[in-house]
Parts: C-alpha cells; sequence; structure tokens
C-alpha cells in the first residue's frame, strides 16, 4: 500500500509540476514578473539552464543522465527495501516527482521553468524544487531518526523497521 502511494504522491507532484509551470509561461512569461506580497513573493518568469545558482549552465543532458540514475535508484529502493516507516516513503515520492518535473522540462525545452521567487532567498525556483528540497530534508529526518545510521558511524542502515 505505501508503494502504491507512492507512486500517486510522485504521478500528483509530477502533474502539478507541470500545470503550475504552464501557467507560468502563459501569464509570466508575457508579464515577466507579478508581484504576489510586496518585499516578500513575487512570480518572476525564469528559463533555468543550469542547476541551483545557474550552475554548469546548459548542461542538460548531465542533469537528465544523474536525475535518470536517482531516481532509478529510489524507485529500486522503493521496491527493494524491507523498511515500513512512511517516512521513507514520502521522501522518495518528493524526491522522484520533483525530479521528473524538473527532467520533463530540460528534455522538453533544454531548460527548467522557475517562477517563485522570495525575497529572502535569491534564487527563483519552482515547485518541484521545493519538492526536492522537502525530500531531502524528510530524507534526512528518516536517515537520522527512524534507522540506525547514526548508531552504526554511517556504515548500515537498518531498514527492518
Amino acid at each position: 500500500m505505501k508503494k502504491a502511494l507512492t507512486i500517486i504522491i510522485s504521478v500528483a507532484v509530477i502533474i502539478l509540476d507541470q500545470i503550475f509551470k504552464l501557467l507560468a509561461i502563459g501569464i509570466l512569461k508575457p508579464a515577466e514578473k507579478i508581484t504576489v506580497i510586496g518585499g516578500l513573493l513575487d512570480f518572476t518568469y525564469v528559463e533555468n539552464r543550469g542547476m541551483a545558482f545557474g550552475l554548469l549552465s546548459n548542461q542538460r543532458w548531465i542533469f537528465i543522465t544523474l536525475t535518470s540514475a536517482v531516481i532509478i535508484a529510489l524507485l529500486i529502493a522503493i521496491f527493494r527495501l524491507k523498511t515500513q516507516h512512511m517516512t521513507f516513503y514520502v521522501a522518495a515520492a518528493l524526491l522522484i516527482g520533483g525530479g521528473v518535473g524538473n527532467m520533463i522540462d530540460r528534455i522538453l525545452y533544454g531548460f527548467v521553468v522557475d517562477y517563485i521567487h522570495l525575497s529572502f532567498f535569491p534564487p527563483v525556483c519552482n515547485f518541484a524544487d521545493y519538492c526536492v528540497t522537502a525530500g531531502v530534508i524528510v530524507f534526512l529526518v528518516y536517515l537520522f531518526f527512524y534507522t540506525d545510521f547514526l548508531k552504526s558511524g554511517g556504515k548500515r542502515i537498518n531498514t527492518d523497521e
């Protein structure tokens, strides 16, 4: 059941991400910027051809390859690990959904559509980026609090909980 829910959440993230990006292309691209909360939140259309902070610009096949490898590894982990803890599955769903959402952009457009700009965080991001970030945080919570990773010095993860 948890494995199916993981796939459902991943697909929901992908669908929402692509809807938001289509809206950004249709509404923000012509407008360039819409202020939602002055001094805090703007929706700004950006074509990101790199990764965070524009690093490795125009290297889309590297990102597609790395993202594919991570998604395959996560899918294998979902179906092979014996963990029963929902935290792992939520993390995997967010990572897969966000990763696939951005990978779709890279394949279709050659760049990722970014549109969320918070004044205290300079880069413009998107829903998929925030899902990946949340997925990493949830995975770290799982790793440090629901496995014996810290007790074993990082050598072994108990996945039988």
